[in-house]
């Protein structure tokens, strides 16, 4: 009774993720150069989170792709979502990680440009201040903190993006200090205190918020991750009300969740490198457990985001219009 009850559990699991890859949107399925110009907007940025693996399982084929899809759409930068760095994050600025994992692994020419990365967990692990400070080595490591913003404006259209500090918002990292020696040093107070200003000013098109950890998600991590952030963030989200779409890494796959009532898409972005098996939860739109990255593409009137596989296809896109 056991095996059959097992089993009718795992075929019900598999009809349920089917119907959500099925009603997924499946505009722009890009895979070749000219598939790939589709994406283009008046602002492109890229996403990548979960990269250092020194190259191996697909980080090194992501990266690659990540060149040639570059060569055609032009991104302004790239947002580095956390843990570039497994899995004791570096320990200096001479850190040889910095090689193996970022530097010689993401060598493409079309490659070098700005970089605005955010701490992740793993990075947690090391020495975070030499994270910030490489910015000072590398020219296209552009971290000015532990949290800030950047907006672009391009013919017209305009997008701030919110770069926060996920790791410390969170008790289980503070209270392990043995393990995440910075984390339990960092003022959350501030750091909300910033984010609810930064929203509260926050008038261009589009906006969305980068962090490393989600607010929602299906995972097998503490469920405190996910609370502790819904319970300090989503009261500043909601209060503002202008947050498109809430980005983040850490779980190793791509989903997409809505929540009923909730005006942000939730986005969880596939890893660079090693991923994870992944299942529909509350909320769930698309999900896949798959490696790649992401496209971001706004005009005034519509904001992309296509999640591509390490295959180049664009296998689910959030869209957003005005």
């Amino acid at each position: 009774m056991k095996t059959i009850e097992t089993l009718y559990r795992k075929g019900a699991l598999l009809v349920a993720t089917l119907a959500v890859a099925l009603t997924a949107s499946i505009a722009a399925q890009a895979q070749t150069p000219a598939d790939w110009e589709k994406m283009d907007g008046d602002i492109v940025l890229y996403m990548a989170n979960d990269l250092g693996r020194n190259g191996y399982y697909e980080q090194k084929p992501v990266a690659e792709l990540m060149g040639r899809v570059a060569e055609v759409t032009g991104p302004e930068f790239i947002i580095a979502a956390g843990d570039v760095h497994h899995f004791e994050g570096v320990q200096s600025v001479t850190d040889p990680l910095w090689m193996t994992n970022y530097e010689l692994i993401y060598s493409h020419p079309e490659l070098m440009l700005d970089w605005n990365p955010i701490l992740g967990n793993h990075e947690y692990r090391g020495n975070t201040q030499a994270v910030l400070d490489y910015t000072n080595v590398s020219r296209r490591w552009v971290m000015p903190g532990r949290y800030y913003t950047r907006v672009v404006n391009e013919d017209g259209t305009t997008l701030r993006v919110v770069f926060i500090d996920t790791t410390p918002l969170i008790s289980k990292y503070r209270q392990e200090s043995d393990k995440y020696p910075d984390a339990s040093k960092q003022d959350n107070a501030a750091q909300l205190a910033w984010l609810d200003k930064t929203l509260s000013q926050a008038k261009e098109d589009w906006v969305i918020v980068v962090g490393h950890h989600p607010i929602y998600a299906d995972t097998e991590k503490d469920d405190i991750e996910r609370q502790d952030l819904q319970r300090q963030l989503l009261p500043i989200f909601r209060k503002y009300g202008n947050v498109d779409i809430y980005a983040c890494g850490h779980i190793h796959n791509f989903q997409h969740i809505k929540m009923p009532g909730d005006g942000t898409d939730y986005v969880v972005n596939g890893s660079g490198s090693l991923t994870r098996t992944v299942k529909p939860t509350e909320g769930t739109v698309f999900c896949a457990g798959v490696e790649g990255f992401s496209v971001i593409s706004a005009t005034k009137k519509q904001l992309n985001m296509y999640m591509l596989d390490k295959a180049g296809k664009a296998i689910h896109t959030i869209t957003r219009t005005k």
